[in-house]
């Protein structure tokens, strides 16, 4: 069997599941929340078996699978979310993402985060962010908007600009359409692990609204707050975001 890397792997697995969920649109004879079901189940089957067959002694957490905490003693846990943005890509939008990261020691250090309606997959080993004129834009999420975020939006004179998944609003940083993203709210692991793992290897910051490092392979899997912006930016944003009620 052919012998691959973390980072080729994570490619493959962001690229697989991709494939694979944009196939449950076939005719379109599923929608909503069936489609949503299904469409996560065989993904997520075949990256569970993917990864008993490439890495079955490390460990893994997967939104919607029961959390194995025998991870919790393994150095190297790969985090996934086949369908980070479920309700977007169940009526038809673009702006979901795969998200396959592998953690070591607490830190993303491989990642790879696909948009496959849009044919691409960013990985960590091979990714910078655009650094060009500002687009005076911070994007927030569509379905759960952050207390706080007009407040943050004023203090460095952005628009806001709601989108769809974590990794669709990391990845628009990236690419230079937005300057920051910003959440308050909460989310887990899943959501951040590969976004974050990919932003930190292009370049930008990433970290919570207190400034400290985000960290992964915990217990308890709820994430509280994130901001992924500009490196510049990072010290405006950090104070803006101090000045928010507790």
């Amino acid at each position: 069997m052919r012998e691959l890397d973390d980072c080729d792997l994570a490619c493959y697995l962001a690229t697989g599941i991709g494939d694979i969920v944009r196939g449950t649109r076939s005719g379109g004879l599923l929608s909503g929340r069936s489609l949503a079901r299904v469409a996560n189940e065989v993904a997520q089957n075949w990256t569970d078996e993917v990864l008993a067959v490439h890495r079955p002694d490390d460990g893994t957490l997967s939104e919607g699978v029961s959390d194995d905490l025998s991870r919790l003693v393994k150095s190297r846990v790969w985090i996934i979310d086949v369908i980070d943005g479920t309700k977007e890509f169940s009526t038809g939008r673009s702006d979901w993402s795969v998200h396959v990261a592998l953690v070591v020691d607490g830190v993303p250090t491989v990642a790879s985060v696909g948009l496959p309606d849009s044919g691409r997959v960013f990985r960590s080993d091979h990714v910078d962010h655009v650094d060009g004129p500002y687009s005076g834009t911070l994007v927030i999420s569509r379905n759960n908007p952050p207390a706080g975020a007009q407040h943050v939006a004023d203090a460095l004179g952005m628009a806001i600009r709601p989108m769809g998944s974590a990794g669709a609003k990391m990845l628009s940083v990236l690419l230079g359409d937005a300057d920051a993203y910003f959440h308050a709210g909460g989310q887990n692991e899943w959501d951040q692990a590969a976004p974050v793992g990919v932003a930190l290897a292009a370049g930008l910051h990433a970290s919570r609204l207190d400034g400290t490092p985000i960290e992964f392979n915990k217990e308890d899997t709820y994430s509280p707050d994130i901001l992924v912006c500009r490196p510049e930016l990072a010290e405006s944003m950090l104070a803006a975001a101090a000045e928010l009620p507790a």
